[in-house]
């Protein structure tokens, strides 16, 4: 491949370089190695409409350090699951949540071939990571998965996190919901559940959502939805929301003060964590 990456060159098995990853679409946001040409160009299709569109992607990856890190330190809980992990880079699930419960297990599941590949990798790290292949988005299968139950107990509570995943769900507008009603449905008591997801603001940013969106679904990847915060709200069903409830990740529990005025992607990713009596 004339011009190729050292990545392009040894494409792992399974893997199509002439098609969009959503998971090395992600890398390239995060400026990782693990991307190909055409997940460079949706990228830049997204930059071209809103160029601050990289911080969808950074917001997302800090609201899952928030909220592992207020889980792991406030909850007890010591399972995590977590679906549509994407490929390694720092501070991931498990690095937040076993720095602070040593202990605890973090079972990601993906089923993107360079993701599994990374996740081999990770099995060396410690005994307490696993990577299962498997449908994010179809319950019954996934949480019946032979390696998922051999991992986690859901006698016991699970943090069970779907973090930048469902606006990727290409099918009726009302099925997320209803994927993760079913979800929930296997969790005990206990459990929380935290979730990301591409926000249309509905003000002066929804234009700018609205053109990602147009980028995201016409690009090679095929996917990006945008939802109204009425709408994410409605994939924690039957759960208590931790306080503040479904809002802009920027603004869930930040680190400190803010002194930087937000760029408009950052309007337009919200999140949440809720939990299940």
């Amino acid at each position: 491949m004339t011009g190729a990456t050292k990545s392009e060159r040894s494409v792992p098995v399974g893997v199509d370089p002439t098609r969009a990853s959503i998971a090395r679409v992600y890398d390239a946001f995060l400026d990782g190695k693990d991307n190909y040409e055409i997940d460079r160009e949706t990228l830049n299709k997204v930059l071209s409409v809103a160029p601050e569109a990289k911080d969808l992607a950074t917001e997302n990856r800090s609201f899952l350090i928030r909220a592992c890190r207020f889980i792991a330190s406030q909850t007890g809980i010591t399972q995590y699951l977590d679906c549509g992990s994407g490929l390694p880079t720092v501070e991931n699930t498990h690095h937040v949540v076993q720095r602070l419960v040593p202990e605890a297990t973090v079972v990601y599941v993906d089923n993107d071939p360079v993701v599994l590949a990374h996740g081999r990798a990770l099995l060396e790290e410690n005994e307490n990571t696993h990577f299962v292949s498997d449908d994010i988005f179809v319950p019954e299968d996934l949480m019946n998965n032979k390696a998922v139950r051999e991992y986690i107990d859901f006698d016991e509570p699970v943090a069970f996190l779907q973090l930048g995943t469902l606006h990727h769900y290409n099918g009726p507008e009302e099925r997320p919901a209803e994927i993760m009603r079913e979800f929930i449905s296997y969790l005990a008591p206990g459990s929380f559940v935290a979730v990301s997801h591409f926000l249309d603001p509905q003000d002066e940013h929804s234009q700018t959502a609205r053109k990602m969106e147009d980028m995201f679904l016409h690009s090679p990847m095929g996917s990006g939805t945008f939802r109204t915060k009425e709408q994410i709200e409605g994939l924690f069903p039957g759960l208590e929301m931790v306080d503040p409830g479904v809002i802009r990740c920027v603004d869930w529990w930040p680190d400190g003060p803010r002194i930087k005025d937000l760029s408009a992607a950052q309007h337009c990713i919200a999140g949440g964590v809720g939990f299940k009596r």
